[in-house]
C-alpha cells in the first residue's frame, strides 16, 4: 500500500519545525533578567548566553547522528520520541536554580531539536517533490518567522508576569505536536512516489562548501537572536516585554526575508546568496551606528531580512545537490540551482 502527502502532514512538519527556534527566540527578552540572577556565578557572562545557545551547538553536533538513525528506526518513530524529549528538557529549567543544571537541561534540549529539525526537514524532502518541495521549504521557513514572531513576544509577556522562569512554560507545546506527529505522519516508505531512488554517490565536493556557507549564515542569524536584548539595552533600559516587541519585529524582516526568496527564486543560487549577505551586511553596519533603541531595531530588521533570504535558498541550492533528489526536481529547479564544481 502506497500513500500520499497532503497539506495537513506538511503542516504538522511545520510546526515541529517551530521548536528548534522557539527554544532561542523564546528566552531572548529574559537574558538580561537570567544574566542578572547569575551575576554572580563566575563566568556567567559567558555561560549565560551560552546556555541560549548551546542547543543549537547540539544541533551543529548530533544532527548527522539523527539522520543515521532515523533511517535505522524510521523517521516518524524518532520524531515522536524527540518531540516528548523536548518538552520534557525544555520545562525542567522551571524547577532549578542551579546555572549548570539547566545549561544540561538545554543540552539534552539541543539533542531533541537536533533530531526534529533533522527528521522535519527530511520528510519534507521524502513527502514532497519538485515545485511542492521548494514551496513547502520556503514555507518552513516563513512559517517558523512568523510564529517566532509571536514567540518571543509571548516570551517576554512570561517574563514580565512569571519572572526568569516564565518562558519556559512555552515548552509544553511539543506534547501536542507529539501526538498530531504519531496520529499524522507516516514513513516515507509507504510514498507512491518512490521514483525519487538513489541515482549516484554522496557528492562530497559540491555540497561541503554550501554547508560551510550555510554554518556562517547561521552564525548571522543566531547573534542576531540572541544578542539582541543586550544591544538594545546599549541604547538605555528595557524591559523584557520591550526588547520581545523588537525582536518580534526583528522576526518580521525574517518573513520578509523568505517572501523575497518565494518571489525571486528564479535566481536562486549565488546570486540571492550575494543579495542575502548584502542586507545582512547593511543590518549589521546598523547595529554598530545606530544611536537609539528603535534605530536598533530597524536594523535587526534588515538583518534578519538578509537572512530571511538567505536560509531557504541555502537549504534548497543543497537539497538539490543530494542524491535521489535530481530526479525528481522540477525543470525549473534544475535551470535555477548552479552547480558548485
Amino acid at each position: 500500500m502506497t500513500r500520499s502527502a497532503g497539506a495537513r502532514h506538511g503542516i504538522v512538519l511545520l510546526l515541529a519545525s517551530v521548536l528548534p527556534v522557539m527554544a532561542i527566540n523564546s528566552l531572548v527578552p529574559v537574558l538580561p533578567m537570567l544574566l542578572q540572577e547569575f551575576g554572580d556565578v563566575p563566568g556567567s557572562s559567558l555561560l549565560v548566553p551560552m546556555a541560549l545557545t548551546i542547543p543549537a551547538l547540539c544541533v551543529a553536533l548530533f544532527s548527522p547522528l539523527a539522520g543515521w538513525l532515523s533511517d535505522r528506526i524510521g523517521r516518524k518513530r524518532l520524531l515522536v520520541a524527540a518531540l516528548l524529549l523536548y518538552a520534557l528538557a525544555g520545562v525542567v529549567p522551571l524547577l532549578l536554580a542551579d546555572l549548570v543544571e539547566i545549561m544540561v537541561a538545554r543540552v539534552f534540549l539541543g539533542i531533541a531539536e537536533a533530531a526534529i529539525m533533522t527528521v522535519a526537514t527530511a520528510l519534507i524532502a521524502d513527502y514532497f517533490l519538485g515545485e511542492q518541495r521548494d514551496k513547502w521549504f520556503a514555507l518552513q521557513v516563513g512559517f517558523v518567522s512568523i510564529a517566532a514572531i509571536v514567540l518571543v513576544a509571548l516570551g517576554g509577556l512570561l517574563g514580565e508576569g512569571f519572572g526568569s522562569r516564565g518562558p519556559f512554560l512555552m515548552y509544553f507545546v511539543a506534547i501536542p505536536i507529539a501526538v498530531a506527529a504519531a496520529l499524522i505522519l507516516f514513513e516515507p516508505g509507504e510514498l507512491s512516489h518512490q521514483a525519487d531512488t538513489d541515482t549516484g554517490g554522496f557528492p562530497v565536493g559540491k555540497v561541503l562548501p554550501l554547508i560551510a556557507v550555510t554554518f556562517g549564515v547561521g552564525l548571522l542569524f543566531y547573534t542576531i537572536i540572541v544578542q539582541l536584548g543586550q544591544i538594545l539595552q546599549l541604547a538605555g533600559p528595557a524591559s523584557p516585554a520591550r526588547i520581545g516587541m523588537a525582536g518580534a519585529g526583528a522576526n518580521l524582516g525574517m518573513v520578509l526575508g523568505s517572501y523575497l526568496f518565494r518571489r525571486a527564486n528564479a535566481t536562486a543560487g549565488a546570486a540571492l546568496l550575494a543579495t542575502g549577505l548584502a542586507l545582512c551586511a547593511i543590518g549589521y553596519a546598523g547595529l554598530w551606528l545606530a544611536p537609539g533603541f528603535w534605530s536598533l531595531a530597524v536594523a535587526a530588521f534588515v538583518a534578519c531580512a538578509g537572512c530571511g533570504l538567505l536560509l531557504p535558498n541555502m537549504l534548497t541550492w543543497t537539497v538539490s545537490l543530494l542524491p535521489g533528489r535530481q530526479s525528481s526536481q522540477s525543470p525549473v529547479l534544475s535551470r535555477r540551482i548552479p552547480s558548485v564544481d
